[in-house]
Formats: structure tokens, sequence, C-alpha cells
């Protein structure tokens, strides 16, 4: 009897997880739907801006809303780039960023170890100090951080919007110092066993393992850095020193009616950092699930 009960159990579970394989599937592609439409609903902006920018005048406001221009032209790429120095700000842009971002993973990976691996007096409430600037808002702190680059003589150079976040990124220090901790300190014992030094242990153990967690915070860094405006705003007077996003909102200033232009504008900002999200949205999703994974 329990030799034939075996078989008639094994086949009655096999059909029941048969019949009960449909609900998860059914689940799954709710959440499919449901995705999908978010993912309409946040692309739908970035189309619009495209669509826009070969539309004629004509079409933009007209009733009801259309997508797809009928009349398809490209006076507003023309406008664009011949009512701004595209070239000068997009090497402006692309430098600026480029520094900030390799400085700051330095600075932040070095601190990041320090509150991670090293035991020094008042390292935790130094670290919650360090996160509780990240609650305050930077337009907090704009008067007297203009006033220390006034000292400088820094105001209206690259040097002003190129200084401060590379030196202090609290979110990227956070952001690391998760992943440390994470690391194994065997590792490092064993290094130091050899006779490695501190310096020689960060860089050829704990730097390589960083990699991921670096990758998706130099393209959280370089993003930022690519759609600032308030900092160069601020401190940036000469035009020649202009970024992209001040470009774009000085062509503003200068066409206010005409919007196919100024979408033109905008997605030549917008293009490169679309194109650098894209390639590079798994080392964003992985650095973020991994550091945040770290206890």
């Amino acid at each position: 009897m329990s030799t034939f009960s075996n078989p008639v159990s094994r086949a009655a579970t096999t059909a029941k997880g048969a019949s009960g394989s449909g609900l998860p599937a059914r689940r799954k592609l709710l959440l499919h739907a449901v995705l999908l439409v978010c993912a309409i609903a946040m692309a739908l902006p970035f189309a619009w801006m495209l669509f826009s920018s070969f539309k004629p005048l004509s079409e933009i406001f007209v009733q009801p809303p259309k997508l797809l221009p009928q009349d398809w032209n490209e006076e507003g790429y023309r406008t664009a780039l011949g009512g701004a120095d595209f070239v000068r700000g997009f090497w402006n842009s692309t430098y600026i960023a480029l520094t900030v971002t390799a400085v700051s993973l330095l600075t932040s990976a070095m601190a990041a170890y320090a509150f991670a691996r090293i035991d020094f007096w008042g390292r935790r409430p130094l670290f919650m100090v360090f996160l509780a600037t990240m609650m305050v808002p930077g337009q907090l702190t704009i008067i007297p951080l203009y006033i220390i680059m006034g000292w400088l003589g820094w105001v209206d150079t690259h040097t002003a919007i190129i200084v401060p976040p590379a030196l202090f990124n609290a979110f990227g220090v956070f952001l690391l110092r998760q992943y440390i901790r994470g690391i194994p300190v065997e590792l490092e014992e064993a290094a130091q066993i050899d006779g490695a030094g501190r310096v020689r242990r960060f860089v050829t153990i704990i730097l390589p393992l960083l990699r991921t967690p670096l990758t998706a915070l130099g393209i959280f860094t370089f993003l930022g850095q690519w759609n600032n405006f308030f900092f160069p705003l601020i401190f940036l007077n000469s035009s020649d020193k202009f970024t992209l996003p001040l470009l774009v909102n000085q062509f503003k200033g200068q066409y206010v009616s005409d919007w196919p232009a100024l979408m033109a504008a905008t997605t030549l900002l917008a293009a490169p950092m679309l194109i650098v999200f894209a390639f590079a949205q798994r080392q964003i999703v992985e650095g973020i699930a991994l550091s945040g994974s770290k206890s």
C-alpha cells in the first residue's frame, strides 16, 4: 500500500503544482504590464521633447496634442546650434564632469575606507555628522561658499565648481563604506602579515574589490555634474566658461517663444546622458544592490 501511495501522492503533488503554476504566471504578466505602463509614462516626456524638436512652431501647441510631427524639419537644431556655442559648452561640461568624477571617487573611497576600517576616536559620531550634511540643501550653504570662493579668487573660474563637489561627497562615502564593511578583514590581515602597509592594502586589495560600486557612483556623479545648473549659474559669469545647462538657459532667454529650438537644445544636452545610462544601467543596479546589502 505504501509503495503505491507514494507514486500517487507524487502525482497528486505534481498535478497540484501544474494547476497552481498559472497563478505565478498571471502575477508575473500583471507585474510586467504595470512596469510597461510605468516605463511608457516615464519615457513619454523624453519622446515629446525629441519629436517636438522636429516640429514647426505652429504644431507645438496644436489641439488635440499630437506626438509625431506632421511636417518634419531640422530648423530647431539649426537655430539651437547657431544661437549658442555648443562645442565650447560641451567641452566645458565634459572635462568638468570627468574631473569631478575622478577626484570624487578617490576621495570618497579613502574616506569610506577610514570610516569602515580605521578605529579612531569619534568615528561613529563623525560619520553621523557626515551623513547629516546630505539633509542640508545646497541653497543654504551657497552664500558662505561664495564668500570662500571670493577669498580664494575662484569666482568666475571652473575651479569653484570642481573643488567643492570633488572633495566632499557624503553619499559616495556612505555607499562605499557599506560595501567595504562587507569585505572580509582576513584579506587585509593576510596582506599585513606579508608586510603590506595601510596604503598598499587599500590600493591593492580594497580598490579592486570596489569596482562595481565605484562604477555606479561614478555614473551618478558624472550625471549630476553634467546636469548641474545651480553652481555654474552662481559662480560663472563669462560666457566662454559656461556649461551646457547654462547655454540652454541663455538660449531660452534669447528665444522665449521658439519652442522647437529650445527642445532641440535640450535634446542635445540630454542625449549623451541617456546613452550613458542605457549602457550602464546594469552597473548602476548592481552597485546599489551590492552596497545596500552590506551591514
